[in-house]
């Protein structure tokens, strides 16, 4: 890698509003806004729009697909016509 091309790498919050839940990791991305963190540093947050806490597939909220219904709609359109 070429010195001072690549952009910082440093600690970040990222933080997921519908769930409640915010973790620290590293990261390039960036933000203005901040967040004191349990340390007692202050850090970049950045709110994301789900995470592993409110996606439905991680919290066993997912959707569970009606496979008969989609089978008897598919036989019904593309039935031969006699």
């Amino acid at each position: 890698m070429q010195r001072d091309k690549q952009p910082p790498y440093r600690p970040v919050v990222f933080r997921d509003k519908a769930a409640g839940f915010a973790f620290l990791t590293r990261s390039t991305a960036s933000s203005e806004e901040t967040i004191d963190w349990d340390d007692g540093n202050t850090y970049p947050v950045i709110d994301v729009e789900i995470s592993a806490e409110s996606h439905p597939f991680y919290t066993g909220k997912a959707r569970t697909v009606d496979t008969e219904g989609r089978i008897a709609r598919f036989e019904r359109r593309y039935e031969a016509k006699e």
